[in-house]
């Protein structure tokens, strides 16, 4: 038993190889690198300055205003009463002096008022006038159409002067303007026969008066 344990081989102490130290030297350096290329590829960290915060001072309240007391108040002076200005020198004399005259206290009309002597234009009263006012119906104002022109279909349209008596009788007709002779014949004769008026008046008394009147003849009115 001892023999066969004398002659068992022993194991030996095993020797380091050098190509396992250099792989282990390689994987250091390689997962160093891979730690570094990671920290250069993480984006920068921004750092934003701290904010200042600045107090300003509010300023202090106004001390409150002392109330003067009763003997403080201040009591009003009197105003001085104005002093009475002296009187304007007179002009002096050249020796001329001015009389007044008598004034003109007659009466108007019995009345107790007086004028002013020296009046020179006196009062003129305007007469009291009223103009005149057609009487004659408006369903009987439109002459008779022309029989030569409403054959034809000529129409017209007349600007006429009427001249009106103190009686209200329509005495004459005249045309402003151009205007066909047979038109205003017939309204001429027309008018002079039926137009009648209140004649005009001045002061209650009756006055021959005009006036100006457009007169149309149309087929269809």
């Amino acid at each position: 038993m001892l023999a066969y344990t004398a002659n068992r081989p022993v194991a030996g102490k095993r020797q380091s190889s050098p190509n396992a130290l250099l792989v282990v030297i390689s994987a250091h350096v390689a997962l160093v690198a891979v730690v570094m290329s990671a920290k250069m590829d993480l984006p920068a960290r921004i750092y934003k300055p701290p904010i200042k915060v600045i107090d300003f001072p509010v300023p202090p309240d106004p001390p409150p205003q002392p109330r003067p007391s009763q003997h403080e108040i201040a009591h009003p002076m009197p105003m001085p009463a104005p002093q009475p200005l002296p009187p304007l020198p007179l002009p002096p004399n050249d020796g001329l002096t001015a009389t007044p005259g008598p004034a003109d206290t007659g009466p108007i009309a019995g009345g107790g008022a007086s004028i002013v002597s020296g009046a020179t234009n006196p009062i003129r009263l305007l007469p009291i006038r009223h103009d005149l006012r057609l009487l004659t119906p408006f369903s009987e104002l439109r002459p008779p159409y022309p029989a030569s022109k409403l054959a034809s279909e000529e129409e017209a349209v007349l600007t006429l002067r009427l001249t009106i008596d103190e009686s209200g009788r329509v005495v004459a007709v005249d045309s402003l303007g151009r205007a066909d002779r047979v038109f205003v014949e017939a309204a001429r004769r027309y008018m002079m026969s039926h137009w009648r008026y209140a004649p005009a008046t001045e002061d209650g008394r009756a006055v021959s008066s005009s006036l100006t009147v457009t007169l149309k003849f149309m087929i269809d009115g």
